[in-house]
């Protein structure tokens, strides 16, 4: 099938987070479609926050984060999250909250999966700052772990497409990582 030009929006699925931090002392959180894995050891990951929001003054102030993982239940509070400024709303009652050893990285606890980290760098872009952090710990529910690794369909993540700006959640099964092209190596 012939490619045709499409623009340069953006057109691959995003895990949809809730970055959490103290602002002024006070709990504060925010939805974030723009996060992923940036080191295996140590385990490090970064969030690319928009440069007028106020989570980043948090992060920039305390040098550390969570990256909370909500599943398709936490839906309505996801995105309240995200369409509602901490700089005007208290957003620090929208969930119960917990603490791990950084301290001032307040974590989800309804998130099936929450991640707190230390502040490594910060990567300022033209209209986002990439925050990337050391995971200094990481917590999950019973529930959503199996055979000692994550359980995936249980922890039920949300997703983000855009332009259309919609949130999906996790799709069925396609195949094993590192295993299903082998059929197509050729020995030399």
């Amino acid at each position: 099938m012939e490619k045709i030009q499409i623009g340069q929006n953006f057109f691959i699925p995003m895990p949809v987070v809730l970055v959490g931090t103290q602002v002024a002392g006070k709990d504060n959180f925010m939805t974030v479609g723009w996060c992923a894995r940036a080191n295996a050891n140590p385990p490090m990951i970064l969030c690319g926050i928009g440069n007028h929001h106020y989570t980043s003054k948090g992060i920039a102030e305390t040098k550390t984060f969570s990256v909370n993982i909500p599943s398709s239940a936490l839906l309505e509070k996801t995105d309240y999250c995200g369409i509602v400024s901490g700089e005007k709303t208290d957003k620090s009652h929208v969930f119960e909250v917990f603490y791990g050893s950084l301290k001032t990285a307040p974590m989800i606890r309804e998130c099936p999966v929450t991640l707190e980290c230390r502040l490594v760098e910060t990567v300022p872009l033209p209209t986002n700052t990439l925050f990337i952090g050391e995971i200094a710990g990481a917590y999950a529910d019973g529930r959503v772990i199996k055979d000692q690794k994550p359980d995936f369909p249980e922890i039920d993540p949300l997703f983000l497409t855009m332009p259309d700006n919609r949130y999906w959640t996790l799709g069925k099964y396609a195949g094993d990582a590192w295993s299903a092209g082998k059929n197509l190596i050729t020995e030399r």
